[in-house]
């Protein structure tokens, strides 16, 4: 046990963080490798892997996994900032460069070196619009607010062109609701609420897997789509399977013919296995992830730390809520992982350094070094 009068880096790390958040992550850790461990040995015999390739991978996966999000977590705000800011650009040119020479998977170009960059450029972005949105709101010489919206176009623009939509939502949600944080004139809300829904009419008239993905979602009877609905319909026949506390560990039979069952579609697997009731339970862990990180970000006295709290919970919320919507027919398909719960390489390194990131800036801070901080803050 770390002592309270020790005064190395490591007890200071320990009396600061929220001991709870980092509770709550590790069971997502553990249910996460326990629940690929049920999902992905049919996957894995289909792909003609081992039975046990995909589990013998996470657990690889998970050891840069946590050393990121402890070493991210030992970083103080002006140290976060400037990570962040080296992580978007190196994001934008790695998106760039797969545009060109990346492998096409799906009709997507998203992987390079054998990385998804866009995971990575999540939290970087959001804690950059934080940061600007917060020099915006404390500073008039220092144009913050003008940055923070030229930041989602830089952003997004890449995404799109991948495509990437579930990413490019994820990221304007999020933008959306720091803006609004931000208290902008409302001007600015018509403005770009404007050019979004003005987006969302594009991509679904000149894109035609967006266009085929919302008639399916809205008509699943329309043409073909018996066979371009069968993963949601499966995952729903999953939880009607499953009922309320599942069929047992390892009985599933369902998850046998669904194709990303370790993936996007491992929440479907939890509710066949081990029942409704364990899928509320993994709600309620992300649910108190959220609310408590918020609660922390109104009662940070820091801008920065206040919207970087908020943006970064929101994301992490966010994502999960749309992986779980898509599991059960809510909205269209995303390709989005559960957090800490779907199998990857990049998705699990990315979380690890959103959650870094998010511990790091709601660690508490004595409150002359909070009104020493905010000075620099225009100087990162």
């Amino acid at each position: 046990m770390v002592s309270r009068v020790e005064r190395s880096a490591l007890a200071n790390w320990w009396w600061t963080v929220d001991r709870w958040i980092i509770g709550a992550i590790g069971v997502l850790i553990v249910a996460g490798l326990v629940l690929t461990l049920a999902a992905s040995p049919p996957v894995a015999e289909r792909l003609g892997y081992p039975p046990f390739h995909f589990v013998n991978r996470q657990i690889i996966f998970f050891i840069p996994t946590i050393g990121v999000l402890l070493f991210t977590s030992f970083l103080s705000p002006r140290h976060v900032r400037r990570a962040a800011l080296v992580i978007f650009a190196v994001s934008l040119v790695l998106i760039l460069l797969a545009l060109v020479f990346g492998h096409e998977v799906k009709g997507a170009r998203r992987w390079i070196f054998g990385v998804q960059p866009s995971e990575f450029l999540k939290p970087a972005f959001v804690v950059l619009a934080a940061w600007a949105f917060s020099e915006g709101a404390k500073r008039s010489d220092v144009p913050g607010n003008f940055l923070a919206v030229l930041l989602l176009p830089t952003a997004i623009i890449p995404l799109i062109l991948q495509p990437d939509f579930g990413q490019t939502m994820l990221l304007s949600l999020v933008w959306a609701a720091l803006f609004f944080m931000a208290g902008l004139h409302w001007l600015w809300v018509a403005g770009i609420g404007g050019i979004g829904i003005s987006g969302v009419f594009i991509a679904y008239k000149f894109v035609p897997h967006v266009r085929d993905r919302i008639i399916k979602f809205i008509d699943p009877s329309s043409a073909h789509g018996v066979l371009d609905t069968f993963q949601i319909d499966t995952a729903i026949e999953s939880f009607h399977a499953g009922g309320w506390f599942g069929k047992g560990p390892g009985e599933g039979t369902i998850k046998r013919i669904l194709p990303d069952a370790h993936t996007d579609f491992i929440f479907a697997v939890t509710a066949e296995e081990f029942g409704i009731i364990t899928c509320l339970l993994l709600v309620t862990i992300f649910g108190f992830i959220v609310i408590r990180c918020l609660l922390s970000s109104s009662r940070n006295e820091d801008p920065f730390c206040r919207f970087a709290t908020a943006g970064l919970a929101m994301l992490f919320g966010i994502q999960s809520a749309i992986n779980m919507a898509v599991n059960l027919r809510l909205i269209p398909a995303k390709g989005m992982t559960l957090p800490f719960i779907s199998y990857g390489g990049s998705s699990l390194i990315s979380l690890a350094l959103c959650m870094g990131f998010l511990i790091a800036v709601m660690r508490k801070r004595p409150r002359t070094e909070v009104m020493f901080m905010q000075p620099e803050g225009a100087h990162g």
